[in-house]
């Protein structure tokens, strides 16, 4: 019969186990209508979940509880139980979501509705819309402000960030950047903004006080042609170091000093690179990679890629949790 000392020595060593630390990256599979599973600390790919159709956008709930899912083709933003893997709420989210934002006060969801110009918005506890918002023609990218005033929402076809008061679900401003602005994300501190404009082939960092552009990087990768040089999803770091950019069909990730906006390093990556996402630590950095099926695994440290791990098909979006 174990001692009591011996009974704690085990209750610890499950608890602090690597199994119980993994952390779980979730992948959304655009054509495959599914979410792939990571196990961070294996690299391995551990279930594969159903959800609605075409999923894209993926965002955790503030505790890490529940997961959002915009199932773009199903008309609805999904709500996944992750204790569970239950989808539990089907949200009223408008035509064809495709990328959302979720307020700091973990209520509110800001959700582009491609189709209809329109950004939709969802209390995500009683299930209704509270307002939609006129925007540009085809609105993906969305991004809320750390401090929670400022929503700002890419239009493809407009070739504009279009900035909304959340006070009162109003546009106020616009700012023209060049063609087909796909992602948008705010510096941790708020003060700027950097978006990506897709078929342009930059990235603008805008002053938030001003709305106006400050900067803009222009990409050069050798052996391969400007035309596929395609920004589209960025990750900035908490520190304030680094800018990822993915590139798109050039398969490349761009690594900035987020300071100076030197290009340090191109990191080559699978094909058609779209999102990017840290683990929790920022250790390590995802992305996922369209056309090749999937998700590549970064060292932040050395900037070296070290994993590449298969998942669905169109793997799109990323979230990681505990």
């Amino acid at each position: 019969m174990p001692t009591r000392r011996t009974a704690l020595s085990l209750a610890c060593g499950l608890l602090l186990s690597p199994l119980a630390l993994a952390e779980i990256a979730y992948v959304s599979n655009e054509k495959d209508d599914t979410l792939s599973l990571i196990d961070l600390d294996s690299l391995e790919v551990i279930n594969t979940l159903d959800v609605g159709q075409r999923p894209r956008g993926i965002t955790l709930s503030k505790d890490g509880s529940k997961l959002f899912i915009c199932a773009s083709d199903s008309d609805t933003v999904q709500v996944m139980d992750l204790a569970t893997h239950k989808i539990i709420a089907s949200l009223p989210s408008g035509e064809d979501p495709e990328q959302f934002a979720l307020h700091p006060n973990d209520q509110l969801l800001y959700i582009a509705n491609e189709d209809d110009a329109l950004v939709t918005v969802v209390d995500v506890n009683s299930h209704e819309v509270i307002a939609q918002i006129d925007v540009g023609v085809e609105p993906e990218g969305m991004a809320v402000s750390p401090d929670g005033k400022w929503v700002i929402n890419t239009s493809e076809t407009t070739n504009m960030l279009h900035w909304i008061d959340t006070a009162t679900n109003t546009l106020v401003d616009n700012t023209l950047v060049d063609q087909r602005p796909r992602h948008v994300e705010f510096s941790k501190d708020g003060s700027l903004v950097w978006a990506s404009a897709e078929i342009g082939g930059t990235v603008a960092v805008v002053d938030v006080s001003t709305r106006q552009i400050i900067h803009k990087l222009e990409f050069e990768i050798r052996g391969v042609h400007r035309d596929k040089v395609q920004p589209v999803g960025i990750k900035l770091s908490s520190d304030g170091r680094y800018a990822f950019v993915a590139l798109g069909p050039a398969n490349h990730i761009a690594v900035v000093d987020a300071k100076t906006y030197e290009v340090l390093d191109y990191l080559l990556v699978g094909r058609r690179v779209w999102h990017l996402e840290f683990n929790g630590d920022e250790s390590r950095l995802l992305s996922s990679n369209g056309v090749s099926g999937d998700v590549s695994v970064i060292d932040v440290e050395s900037l070296k890629v070290i994993k590449s791990v298969k998942v669905g098909r169109y793997p799109w979006g990323l979230a990681v949790t505990p």
